[in-house]
């Protein structure tokens, strides 16, 4: 460790991952680990699928991250306190320790390949498997299988499509009614079948993403048939990892409860997606980072009398393809439509001051 400079670990390099790492490495000494080579901006993965030259734009090696810092490609295996060991058999002990290895989620939504090229090829062969499908079934009606629909249907437009929810209405959580109002709307004036309420007997026996014949039956009788399907749901927090007493922090779903600092025990901290302080977002992850940035430099500089976190406030945009959708802005009763979401987010999807933190 460099004199005056503590040690900082940050396992994970999503959302959370990236921002603390990179705001720490002026006044600590960074050491910032993920399984994969590159960070991935899941935020516009699905816009990839249906364009694969935006792969070039999503995927931003770790190694451009950090001035000072370094980037170890490698899994955490077990963390006991402060000590973490690795696949490769190395062990960390750093001053201080982020947890931030956030959820798997099905693809394309997110991709689990360690490289880049071998995550690219994976993104290209479903993109050829949509292509040539004539009828496409996402099951999910949440924020990411609309989002999804919707890509589909601005880049392939003469495809059938249909979404299945067992919900009784779309896009769950603590949003406005007129929001799900307004994108049940756009969604069915873009053509696509939507069937809520309809619960499937299994899941379509095909890997998700191929191309297969599909056909599965409903609990009411229904049959729904299609060339290809996407898994649009099904969250899983990583934090299997965690050994001794930091295990105990994990709920009944693999959350990690936090205190009010966002910490699990002295000089351990969860954020992002596997923090039960709050819901399973890319900008909340950013704003529990946000947080923890100024309460470990504060630390780090014998401040006292911390702040506590505070939830991010309700808000969210869903694009529907580049020129669809609706949102609801934090502390608004209002909702916005397909206009502002496509200035705010559905055109360039914020990939720009995404990749601006890749700069090293």
């Amino acid at each position: 460790m460099t004199e005056n400079r503590p040690s900082i670990v940050v396992l994970g390099g999503g959302y959370a991952g990236i921002k603390v790492a990179k705001a720490l490495d002026e006044v600590a000494d960074v050491t910032l680990v993920d399984p994969t080579d590159a960070f991935v901006h899941n935020v516009a993965a699905l816009r990839a699928l249906v364009d694969p030259p935006w792969l070039d734009k999503i995927f931003l090696p770790y190694e451009r991250l950090l001035k000072q810092g370094r980037f170890i490609q490698d899994r955490a295996t077990a963390v006991e306190g402060r000590r973490v060991t690795l696949g490769s058999g190395a062990v960390l002990e750093p001053d201080y320790l982020v947890l931030a290895t956030g959820s798997g989620y099905p693809f394309p939504a997110k991709s689990n390949e360690p490289d880049t090229t071998t995550a690219h090829a994976q993104f290209r062969d479903a993109h050829q498997a949509l292509r040539e499908a004539g009828r496409v079934l996402i099951i999910g009606a949440g924020p990411t299988g609309l989002e999804l629909a919707g890509e589909i249907k601005a880049y392939f437009p003469d495809k059938h499509l249909t979404i299945a929810d067992g919900a009784n209405d779309i896009l769950p959580g603590p949003f406005h009614q007129a929001l799900r109002d307004e994108l049940r709307d756009q969604v069915t004036a873009l053509g696509i079948d939507l069937r809520l309420g309809v619960r499937l007997t299994e899941l379509p026996a095909a890997p998700p993403a191929t191309a297969a014949p599909i056909a599965v039956a409903t609990e009411d009788g229904q049959k729904l048939t299609a060339d290809i399907w996407f898994r649009a749901f099904g969250v899983t927090p990583r934090s299997d990892y965690l050994r001794g007493p930091l295990a105990e922090a994990r709920d009944a779903d693999g959350y990690l409860r936090v205190d009010e600092y966002l910490r699990l025990t002295d000089r351990v901290f969860a954020v992002g997606d596997i923090s039960a302080a709050d819901r399973n977002m890319a900008s909340v992850a950013g704003h529990q980072a946000t947080f923890l940035v100024a309460h470990l430099q504060a630390l780090i500089a014998g401040e006292g009398d911390l702040p506590t976190y505070e939830p991010a406030p309700v808000g969210i945009a869903v694009p529907l393809g580049p020129d669809g959708g609706a949102g609801q802005f934090p502390g608004s009763p209002d909702i916005v439509g397909p206009t502002v979401v496509s200035e705010v987010k559905g055109r360039h999807l914020r990939v720009e001051p995404t990749a601006a933190l890749f700069d090293a």
